[in-house]
């Protein structure tokens, strides 16, 4: 008696990245020919094509922008003539001396932790693929999921600039302005959304079906 299957991809079936379908068959080729959904035409992959290598890219662009994102000002105040400049960890420092410890944790948290715990499960998470790990693959499939679920809090610091540039402008008396760590802040979250998204979660179990084999 044939073993039951265990998962979609022993049966022979694949999920549509685009309407998610279940549908028989092959996996696409790249050359012609390709298998595509029969609901919405699109092209059937078992897995995302070169998603480990097109993750590592955007990580190590991720890791790149994120430098000047801290070094660099966030946000630049003239009043009176007197310009002061400040990075995101001296925003989080002056709330803390002032006594905003409320706010100076929602910057620190959305800006530079959050951030920066993205990059360390992606590359951990790659790494533990790459090396076909079978250890916590429950845990690291949680993992996944947490990244996806909090990226999109990691552009609440330049929602506040934003609105900061929008109410404070005094004519003559003081300005603000948006500094250029703010577009490479912005880069470091777009990127690691498009990280997370190209990212395969099925490669983490792929570890435990070949061993199966």
């Amino acid at each position: 008696m044939r073993p039951m299957a265990s998962t979609a991809r022993e049966a022979g079936l694949i999920a549509c990245s685009v309407c998610h379908l279940l549908c028989p068959g092959r996996p696409a080729n790249r050359g012609a020919g390709a298998h595509r959904c029969p609901r919405c035409g699109a092209r059937l992959y078992s897995r995302k094509p070169d998603s480990i290598a097109r993750t590592w890219a955007l990580v190590i662009a991720a890791c790149i922008f994120y430098i000047p994102a801290n070094l660099l000002p966030m946000t630049t105040v003239t009043s009176l003539g007197a310009v002061q400049s400040d990075t995101i960890m001296s925003g989080v420092i002056y709330f803390v001396q002032s006594g905003s410890w409320p706010i100076a944790l929602v910057i620190f948290v959305a800006s530079i932790f959050v951030p920066l715990l993205k990059l360390a499960i992606l590359g951990y998470l790659l790494i533990s693929v790459q090396r076909t790990s079978r250890k916590r693959q429950k845990d690291r499939t949680r993992l996944y999921l947490l990244t996806e679920a909090v990226g999109r809090w990691s552009m609440l610091d330049i929602f506040v600039v934003t609105i900061l540039v929008a109410l404070v402008n005094l004519g003559a008396l003081a300005t603000i302005q948006a500094g250029p760590a703010a577009l490479h802040f912005a880069a470091v979250v777009v990127i690691t959304m498009l990280a997370a998204m190209s990212f395969d979660p099925r490669l983490i179990w792929d570890a435990k079906e070949t061993t199966d084999e």
